[in-house]
């Protein structure tokens, strides 16, 4: 089992996420109308969509804070936000563009900036914590070296070499020409890859088992998915 927490988007497709459940609204819509949506749902935001063109997003603190429900919603077009995503983006893409936002919902268009529907955050984090990096028990290992040696298929290499499965990776951080590594994998032969590590000039900065620092981020991530389904 291989899989790259950072980049687990690449071997999921996106488009089976994609849900209509909910018709965006169009701008001869009511105020009152976006209210009752709001109302039922857990939604920031809600797409406004007219000929399959996106407008832009209407939010719900400023559909709750107008006070004539007969007004339609184009008169508040000038509050709009306007983000989406692509239906080629990846699954990483997504989260950027959640946190960027702090949207729980995500438009999602085509390469011909055409409405398809939309994506929630929930089931982002609910793809987060079914990935090996977060599931699996294991070890959390820290490793950094200089910016010009990174090499990812070299770090696979040092613990595949030495029987351990490779869970997850992510750069943690970039500084002062030092790449920091975040990886997940089994514990088997956990001695042996940091020696491994340190002989390609590898620096270990943090070797964990069963991390609590992972385990609190799931957690966390489990206790706001819990509150999204309420």
């Amino acid at each position: 089992m291989f899989c790259f927490f950072s980049y687990f988007a690449v071997i999921m497709q996106i488009k089976n996420y994609i849900t209509n459940d909910i018709k965006p609204l169009r701008l001869s819509d009511s105020v009152k109308k976006a209210k009752q949506l709001f109302n039922k749902l857990i939604f920031t935001h809600l797409p406004v969509v007219e000929e399959g063109r996106l407008i832009g997003l209407v939010i719900e603190d400023d559909i709750q804070n107008t006070e004539d429900e007969n007004k339609e919603i184009a008169s508040l077009q000038y509050l709009f936000e306007y983000f989406y995503a692509k239906e080629s983006d990846n699954w990483f893409q997504l989260f950027q563009k959640f946190a960027s936002t702090e949207a729980n919902i995500l438009p999602i268009l085509n390469e011909k900036k055409e409405y398809l529907g939309y994506i929630e955050l929930q089931d982002i984090l609910h793809t987060i914590n079914n990935t090996p990096f977060l599931s699996e028990e294991g070890t959390v290992l820290i490793v950094s070296i200089e910016k010009e040696d990174y090499s990812l298929s070299r770090i696979a290499q040092i613990i595949e070499s030495n029987n351990a499965t490779l869970f997850g990776a992510f750069i943690s951080n970039i500084k002062d020409n030092i790449t920091e590594v975040t990886l997940k994998l089994s514990s088997e032969n956990l001695n042996a890859i940091i020696q491994t590590f340190r002989r390609y000039n590898y620096t270990i900065e943090l070797g964990l088992h069963e991390d609590l620092y992972l385990q609190e981020l799931k957690e966390r991530s489990d206790y706001l998915q819990k509150y999204l389904d309420i």
